[in-house]
This record gives structure tokens, C-alpha cells and sequence, in this order.
């Protein structure tokens, strides 16, 4: 087993959130990375991780806030206890938990790579599995807490691929805890936007704004005001039956420069995902990427 690097900042706390923590996981991708910006602008404290130290550092170099940053990755099935333990030891407690982390794997039924497609079930379902129990079983002994899980819009798509389904998969996890927790102060989102201007697409064409029904990808800045918005709404309870369409979202966003009111009154049940980074690895030129983790 690896023993996780940790790296502690110091910051002063700024903003109105009472000293709120929150746990990042994929922190270094493009939404992770903007998560963790405006939380850390806001107010909260963070525990942040990700594969590499190096981009760990720069990121929390960048925060107002202090936070722990920990090398890691989700195939370690110690990592989300790891991360929890760091929040208690640190800052006394733990309040959010945003489940970001997966890999992305493509590839047609005659080439591609069987033992790569399991590592991404293994991480994005079994990885994101642990992250989101260990959590919430924190949350229900303290009688609060929110978990804020990150799926796609790929996982209820026309067009199926091996990705998908571990984004369904997640979508099916967060019903199945919002339901068991339906009357307690534990809440469960789940947000699946669309096309969002990250790494994970730095080997996609991504279509022309407005072309063809595509909508306008969304900025990870504007998912994350949309984070931020879920989270410090007073009372908010279990709304993942509820849905808006990622482009609405996205237009609504950039037209506005802010989440318009038809999105604000039904963003509580906007899926969420679609936050990661492309590794620059040979893995990458053979159809693979290295997410956030």
C-alpha cells in the first residue's frame, strides 16, 4: 500500500460559512480545481486530492483558505478514510464531501483494452463506491453533513459506452442513499452536467457553441457557482428527482453571468460530473485517460 503524501497550507479564512470543511476528490482537474477555489474563496477549509503533489501545490498556492492536500489516487481503497481522518485531525471536523473522481476509457468492442476498462469500473464505481459510504456514514453519526456526488450526462445518454454505465451507476448509488436517508440532516446530490471545457476533452472536437442542438459547454467556473449555490441553500433536502438540461444551464450561465431563476429553482436536482483532467501520459495516446482522482 503507498503512503499518501500530505502537504498542509495555511490561509486565512475569508467569507461567511462558519468554518465549513469540505473534502475534494479529482481537485486538480478543471472543475475540481474551480470547486475548490470558490469553496475556498467562500470560506471553507479544504482537504483536497489528486494524483499528483505537484499540481496539488500549485492549486492550493492559489487558495484564500487553508487546506490539506493529499497525493493519491482512488484505486487506493484506504484513500477516502485517509482523507476523512485529515479533515478531523486538521480543522475538528468534516461537512461536505464532493465525490469527483473517475477515469475515462474509449474504445471500439475489437481494440480496446480489457484489463484499462476494469481499472475504470474499479475506480469509478468501486472508488467512488467507498468515497461516498465512508462519508456519509461519518455524516449520519454527526447527524449532518452533505455528500455531493458527481456524475455525467452520459450516465442516462442515448449513446451507451462502458463510461456511461459507471456514470449510471453513480446516479443509482445517490438515489439509493437519498432515499435511506430520506428524514435525517444527511444530504445527497447528484449533479450530471453535459460538455464541460476540461481536460477530459483535450482529445474531443468539441462542437461549435450553439451548433445543432449542442448547447453551450459549460466554463468549470460556472459549475462551480452552481456548487456553491447547492450547498449553502438553508434546509435543502433531497431533490435528485428533479433535473434541468446541462445546455439550459450553460446558456442560462453565460448569458447571464450567473445562474438565472428557472435553474436556481431546480438546480438541487442538476446532476453533476464531467470535472476532470487528461494525464500527459503515454496512456493518453493510446485512448486512455488519466481523470482527476
Amino acid at each position: 500500500m503507498a503512503i499518501p503524501r500530505i502537504l498542509e497550507r495555511r490561509g486565512v479564512m475569508e467569507g461567511g460559512t462558519q468554518g465549513r470543511v469540505a473534502v475534494i476528490t479529482g481537485a486538480t482537474g478543471g472543475v475540481g480545481a474551480a470547486v475548490a477555489r470558490t469553496l475556498s474563496r467562500s470560506g471553507y477549509s479544504l482537504v483536497l486530492t489528486a494524483p499528483s503533489m505537484e499540481k496539488l501545490s500549485a492549486l492550493a498556492a492559489q487558495l484564500k483558505g487553508p487546506c490539506t492536500v493529499i497525493e493519491g489516487n482512488l484505486s487506493d481503497e484506504s484513500l477516502p478514510e485517509t482523507l476523512l481522518y485529515a479533515a478531523l485531525d486538521r480543522f475538528g471536523r468534516c461537512d461536505i464531501c464532493f465525490n469527483n473522481g473517475a477515469l475515462f476509457e474509449a474504445g471500439i468492442i475489437e481494440t480496446v483494452d480489457i484489463e484499462r476498462l476494469s481499472c475504470m469500473v474499479r475506480v469509478n464505481v468501486e472508488g467512488s463506491f467507498r468515497v461516498a459510504y465512508v462519508f456519509v456514514k461519518h455524516f449520519v453519526s454527526e447527524g449532518s453533513g452533505h455528500l455531493v456526488n458527481v456524475s455525467s450526462v452520459l450516465g442516462s445518454s442515448v449513446r451507451p459506452t462502458p463510461y456511461a454505465a459507471t456514470q449510471r451507476a453513480i446516479e443509482a448509488l445517490s438515489d439509493a442513499l437519498a432515499a435511506e436517508l430520506d428524514d435525517g440532516e444527511v444530504l445527497v446530490s447528484c449533479i450530471q452536467p453535459g460538455l464541460v471545457k476540461t481536460g477530459l476533452h483535450h482529445r474531443w472536437e468539441i462542437a461549435r457553441e450553439g451548433a445543432q442542438g449542442t448547447g453551450y459547454p459549460l466554463e468549470p467556473e460556472d459549475f462551480a457557482r452552481m456548487v456553491l449555490f447547492i450547498l449553502e441553500q438553508p434546509g435543502l433536502k433531497h431533490e435528485e428527482d428533479q433535473s434541468i438540461g446541462a445546455e439550459t444551464a450553460a446558456s442560462q450561465e453565460q448569458a447571464e453571468g450567473g445562474l438565472s431563476t428557472e435553474v436556481k429553482e431546480e438546480v438541487a436536482g442538476y446532476r453533476d460530473s464531467e470535472s476532470t483532467e487528461e494525464e500527459t501520459s503515454d496512456a493518453g495516446e493510446k485512448g486512455f485517460v488519466q481523470d482527476e482522482i
